[in-house]
């Protein structure tokens, strides 16, 4: 069985993608700390709706009995410029990284990986469990 085609399964696999890039992206803010000139950089933020409206078919609810009321279809709003954030402090080097703010956004990272990964493991028990295959 293709797990990528479960969406859970993917979505979950793109995050921790995204996560583990993020990572990446903050340990050279951290190790360019020093570097003259060096901005601060980020990842575009991953979020729920850009998931979902980046999908190739719409979402819709599905009526499996004939008692369920049908859901309306709607096309994905456009979502909203994102608004590039100024350091609130530079180094007179031109150096914009800051240590204590880079350092929480590892932390931060981590453990939404932690939960990413955990949630991604849970999910494959559950196939696992209703397969008859969890010993």
């Amino acid at each position: 069985m293709d797990f990528e085609r479960i969406p859970l399964v993917a979505l979950a696999k793109r995050n921790l993608a995204w996560l583990g890039q993020r990572q990446e992206v903050l340990a050279h803010n951290v190790a360019n700390a020093d570097t003259p000139g060096y901005s601060a950089r980020d990842l575009k933020p991953l979020g729920f709706r850009t998931l979902v409206t980046q999908r190739p078919e719409p979402v819709n609810l599905a009526t499996t009995a004939p008692g369920h009321m049908a859901g309306q279809r709607r096309s994905a709003r456009p979502m909203p410029a994102v608004e590039e954030r100024r350091p609130f402090e530079t180094a007179p080097d031109g150096n914009s990284v800051v240590l204590e703010e880079q350092m929480a956004k590892v932390s931060e990272t981590a453990m939404a990986y932690r939960l990413a990964n955990e949630l991604y493991r849970k999910q494959l028990g559950m196939f696992r469990l209703a397969l008859g295959q969890n010993r």
